[in-house]
């Protein structure tokens, strides 16, 4: 069950930092942020508006 956990919180950290350079942010910042708070960092990110280039 543990190892399970593990993959998928990675995985979400995988699709936030993807997501995150879609918005024309850190990639590396969103994925280590999403490390300590996973699926409410994928909230904020969903929610945030696209940065300008």
């Amino acid at each position: 069950m543990n190892e399970s956990y593990a993959v998928g919180w990675f995985t979400l950290t995988l699709i936030n930092a993807g997501l995150a350079q879609g918005k024309n942010r850190s990639g590396l910042n969103w994925f280590l942020l999403s490390l300590l708070l996973g699926p409410f960092a994928t909230f904020c990110l969903v929610v945030s508006e696209k940065l300008p280039e």
